[in-house]
């Protein structure tokens, strides 16, 4: 079982930025493939960005050159840079692990709402 633990949502301002980070418990977070989603209220649930074990990224279009994703398998931990921040990419923010051996863990979800 793997826990994920994400921070560093809250409130900005339109051309802002934030940092989300993910903590992932366990040993064996260099093995997981690494992805942000995010949910609207009476959205569904949304890919956003991916990195995989050996650090290829990709993103969702409408986030592609304001969005990066990373990750510091040293600390086990995911992080997405979010610059030139939207109203529109108000949403709560999930990260999700993927293991080799198929199995999903979601985190709880951290809010990010933009807005003057």
């Amino acid at each position: 079982q793997v826990q994920l633990v994400e921070s560093g949502g809250g409130l900005v301002q339109p051309g802002g930025s934030l940092r989300l980070s993910c903590v992932a418990s366990g040993s064996s977070f260099s093995t997981y493939t690494m992805r942000w989603y995010r949910q609207a209220p009476g959205k569904q649930r949304e890919f956003v960005a991916i990195i995989t074990t050996g650090g290829t990224t990709n993103y969702v279009e409408f986030v592609k050159g304001r969005f990066t994703i990373s990750r510091d398998n040293a600390k086990n931990t995911v992080y997405l840079q979010m610059n030139s921040l939207k109203p529109e990419d108000t949403n709560v923010y999930y990260c999700v692990a993927a293991g080799p051996d198929g199995r999903v863990y979601w985190g709880q979800g951290t809010q990010v709402t933009v807005s003057s």
